[in-house]
């Protein structure tokens, strides 16, 4: 996957000013002052004297769905900027949308499936697969070519993934409340709201259906046990530490 990426590195970095980037607002408005003359001070100075060497490495965004594990009708789209540690673990920064005031919902980390297999069996049950997400064109990279593309999802097919997020913007729409929740990915057609992916594609100006044609010749990977352990009712979900009650 490094190799790929390191490929098209040009292309991935720069697609935030075309078609991959720039085009999906936020699903909350936070309280707050509006910005004011010290802040835009603050960031042209820290533009220019401060290093963010982690968020300089980010060099991949995906694109796809979640829900939250138990609940398969709380869904929402998750931008994902990520940073390919090596061939095997990927770090990503989730957010609500790929404009500038963007708002972070939460982490996912991407593992191979050699450290999957390697993981203790109670930790599985938090990673699920991305399979379907893949096979069924819902996992994307904007802005990157179709060629590219693929061969990114063919590393990708065989890869887990656990999520945490600790903003439910669908839900919470001025701050992160409550407690952070696990979530998972969608293993089969007719789970993900159609509406959901539509309006994605039109955000994007892609069709998800030419997706999945174009990844047909992508062989199926065969999921490991433990993996999407929802599906055998292992469900696993963290409580709320406040009185704040999530919805789902």
């Amino acid at each position: 996957m490094v190799k790929i990426l390191m490929h098209f590195s040009i292309i991935a970095l720069g697609l935030l000013s075309g078609c991959g980037g720039k085009n999906t607002e936020p699903y909350v408005k936070e309280p707050g002052a509006e910005d004011s003359s010290k802040k835009d001070v603050l960031e042209t100075g820290a533009e220019v004297m401060q290093n963010k060497a982690p968020i300089n490495a980010i060099n991949l965004y995906l694109d796809g769905f979640h829900f939250y594990n138990g609940n398969m009708k709380g869904q929402m789209e998750a931008h994902h900027f990520c940073t390919v540690l090596n061939e095997d673990v990927t770090q990503c920064i989730i957010y609500d949308g790929n404009v500038k005031d963007a708002h972070i919902m939460g982490v996912e980390y991407i593992i191979s499936e050699k450290l999957f297999k390697s993981l203790p069996e109670d930790e599985k049950k938090l990673w699920h697969s991305h399979n379907h997400e893949v096979k069924s064109g819902t996992l994307i990279a904007p802005g990157i070519p179709e060629l590219a593309e693929h061969e990114l999802m063919e590393k990708l097919i065989s890869t887990y993934g656990k999520t945490w997020h600790t903003w439910h913007t669908d839900q919470d729409k001025e701050l992160p409340y409550g407690s952070p929740q696990l979530m998972m990915g969608f293993t089969k057609d007719g789970q993900l709201e159609d509406s959901l992916l539509a309006k994605r594609d039109k955000n994007f100006k892609i069709s998800t259906e030419e997706k999945r044609k174009n990844r047909a010749d992508i062989p199926n990977h065969k999921i490991l046990p433990g993996a999407d352990s929802w599906q055998d009712g292992k469900v696993l979900q963290l409580s709320s530490l406040t009185k704040h009650e999530h919805k789902h």
